[in-house]
């Protein structure tokens, strides 16, 4: 064996565990590794062929007719260009194809090799779905054998979906392609990874059972698949957690409330997720806030189960835990059917709308409970529950006696917001700052941040259409530098298009949030093309665009005092102005590591 036959077993063990039973095939060389996978696997059919549009033709009838998915399977060039009517064929009649090209590799594309032409996205808007996986490595880390893993059940399950039709999975491989004997590639599967996972290549559950489970409905509440499912991992996980990440609620809390309250489970509320700030729950105990600064002190002790609902974490710290974990359920519940899991750890993906699931679960769950059949770990619980009335003990104790810093801004920024009102968090420090250091309100704050792509581009813009939104309410805005520098014209619309805006600019004079990368230690590279220092006094910009603008020194005497009256004044008059509060990157990322270390040690005394 090789790193490309081990890439291939996996991969077509997988699309087996998910359902498949049946490739057509024509003779190549490219494809060898996956040639020779399918022909050995026990519960795949192989129909083989002479040439690649009788193959796929023939897997379209057989589509057709089980109406289940059918793999096909080319070498490279022009092999795959003579499926194109089939699969446009099947595009149109939605019938479910699975269609794998291999190709070269990237060195040899573009490079007038033999048999090698373009073929991403070679079939165009005829797929549901396109995928260009990475080469086989020799030692391939463990995520990317999960997601080798877990883009084999996505391919089937989106093959098969609501609306049927063809997934291309286009898989380069380097030479040997047959499974000859390659010095340093790793090719023993470990008969039971985890927890320690360090060649987790043999999917660790029973066989027949996909790594992911996906399923999809077209109704609005789970089908009874679905709810059973969900209700028995509950049911078998005493410790869980329910993660709220970006947009997962849109401020409609009171299902997920709901859900937490009859499983006993915690409710994790990123700042994004729309959950965090809601006045029916205040400072409700188990929906926490401060997790990003304790979950560290947790270490490797994991859930019984996590129930994913929105957009991944915003905080480094949280992704790292959920990747760290290995909960015997980790299942998103995604209305549309997206893939969002970066660590490729999800056991389930549940299409459904998630507030009418968890409405239905809870149901569910609570007549469980009547029965006398649900035992939560309380232990769990209240562990989680001290750790966050800690932290945040330890993080009121520094922002009062401690000295002021960005993270102390956006912890002023929250405690001082009027009720009602918007907050958008600008990308990169600004919206981490608030996911760590934005304290628990007893109020009503709609938050937002472009966190699809979270880039800096157009944060000001995005900013003041959603003040745009809710016009007779404050509107607030935090921003960084960069990311002020990239959107200045879009200030131009304050007044033309009469949104009132507090603006607070957190000035470092540079990417400051690179100081948390590696290349903080390489210089002179590291200041002159990721720092980059510009120096620039933003008050002209103020003046240009008609704002008020006051400069605050974080290390003055009365920075702190200065900048809640500042703020306070023009967020209640509601007028348009630009606070800068200009700070020192490394001056602040010291500051916060001094918190961080100072609630451990608080929570490791208190053990």
């Amino acid at each position: 064996m090789n790193r490309n036959t081990l890439y291939s077993e996996i991969f077509v063990d997988e699309l087996a565990r998910s359902g498949l039973t049946a490739v057509c095939a024509a003779p190549g060389s490219r494809h060898t590794p996956l040639m020779l996978a399918f022909a050995k696997h026990p519960d795949i059919k192989v129909y083989s062929h002479l040439d690649e549009r009788s193959a796929s033709f023939f897997a379209l009838g057989l589509a057709l007719a089980s109406d289940s998915p059918v793999a096909v399977i080319c070498t490279s060039g022009t092999a795959g260009a003579n499926m194109y009517p089939a699969i446009i064929e099947a595009h149109q009649s939605r019938v479910p194809l699975i269609v794998i090209t291999a190709d070269r590799p990237a060195e040899l594309r573009h490079s007038g090799a033999n048999q090698t032409i373009d073929q991403i996205k070679m079939f165009g808007d005829f797929v549901l779905w396109f995928v260009d996986t990475a080469l086989p490595e020799a030692n391939p880390p463990a995520v990317a054998i999960r997601n080798l893993r877990t883009t084999a059940n996505r391919a089937y399950a989106t093959a098969n979906g609501l609306r049927k039709g063809v997934v291309h999975i286009n898989m380069p491989f380097r030479k040997p392609l047959e499974p000859t004997p390659v010095e340093g590639d790793v090719v023993e599967v470990e008969p039971n990874p985890y927890p320690k996972e360090e060649l987790p290549y043999r999917n660790p559950f029973p066989a027949g059972r996909p790594f992911t489970h996906i399923s999809f409905t077209q109704e609005q509440y789970p089908d009874s698949s679905q709810a059973d499912n969900l209700m028995r991992w509950i049911g078998e996980s005493p410790k869980g957690i329910i993660f709220c990440g970006d947009r997962a609620v849109n401020h409609q809390t009171q299902t997920i409330d709901r859900l937490s309250a009859v499983t006993g489970y915690p409710i994790f509320a990123d700042f994004t997720s729309g959950f965090r700030y809601q006045s029916q729950y205040g400072t409700s105990e188990k929906l926490l806030e401060a997790f990003e600064t304790f979950l560290p002190h947790l270490k490797h002790e994991s859930p019984d189960i996590v129930i994913q609902i929105g957009g991944e974490a915003t905080s480094k710290a949280t992704l790292t835990y959920f990747e760290t974990i290995n909960p015997k359920h980790y299942v998103l519940l995604s209305e549309s059917g997206d893939w969002i899991s970066s660590s490729h750890k999800l056991t389930a993906l549940i299409q459904a709308n998630p507030l009418s699931t968890c409405e239905y679960i809870a149901e569910g769950i609570r007549q469980i409970k009547e029965d006398g059949e649900y035992l939560p770990d309380t232990n769990w619980v209240n562990k989680l529950i001290s750790y966050e009335a800690t932290t945040w003990q330890v993080i009121d104790h520094e922002m009062q006696t401690g000295a002021y810093f960005d993270g102390g801004v956006v912890y002023d920024m929250v405690d001082l917001i009027p009720n009602e009102s918007t907050l958008f968090a600008g990308n990169s420090l600004p919206v981490r700052l608030l996911d760590q250091f934005g304290k628990p309100q007893n109020k009503r704050i709609y938050t937002y941040a472009n966190r699809g792509a979270s880039g800096i581009d157009g944060n000001i813009s995005s900013a003041l259409g959603a003040g745009a939104a809710r016009p007779d309410k404050p509107l607030v805005a935090v921003v960084g530098d960069i990311t002020f520098y990239h959107d200045m014209n879009g200030l131009l619309a304050v007044h033309r298009c009469g949104v009132p805006i507090t603006l607070v600019l957190l000035n470092n004079n540079g990417g400051g949030i690179f100081h948390r990368l590696p290349i903080k230690d390489f210089e002179p590279e590291f200041t002159e093309y990721f720092l980059t220092p510009h120096g620039l006094d933003f008050s002209h910009a103020a003046k240009m665009y008609g704002l008020e603008h006051t400069l605050i020194d974080v290390t003055a005497d009365n920075a702190r005092e200065h900048f809640r009256q500042v703020f306070s004044e023009s967020v209640n008059a509601r007028k348009s102005s630009l606070i800068e509060v200009r700070t020192d990157a490394l001056r602040d990322l010291a500051r916060r590591d001094e918190i961080v270390k100072a609630v451990q040690e608080n929570l490791s005394a208190s053990q």
